[in-house]
């Protein structure tokens, strides 16, 4: 299932790059198991996804939980938590 995935902030920094379309295997359900998923693509993917704590999540640019399904995204945001004043 092709999904672009988008990076925010100091996850994109570390990622190397703001957006990939990847093709995300059928079994990875939940945004938790594609932030396992992603931590073995690459080095840069290993320390943005190191902490989950850190990370915050959307899909088609609604906030969700890490166990909400990802089944019919077209677009999931990676993210470290939002502050505002």
């Amino acid at each position: 299932m092709p999904v672009h995935i988008l990076y925010f902030a100091w996850v994109r920094e570390r990622v190397g790059v703001g957006m990939e379309r990847l093709d995300v295997p059928d079994d990875i359900a939940t945004i938790a198991d594609l932030i396992a998923w992603l931590a073995k693509r690459s080095e840069g993917h290993a320390a943005a996804m190191a902490d989950p704590a850190r990370l915050r999540a959307a899909i088609d640019q609604n906030f969700v939980s890490f166990d909400a399904p990802i089944a019919r995204a077209r677009e999931i945001a990676l993210f470290p938590p939002v502050t505002g004043g």
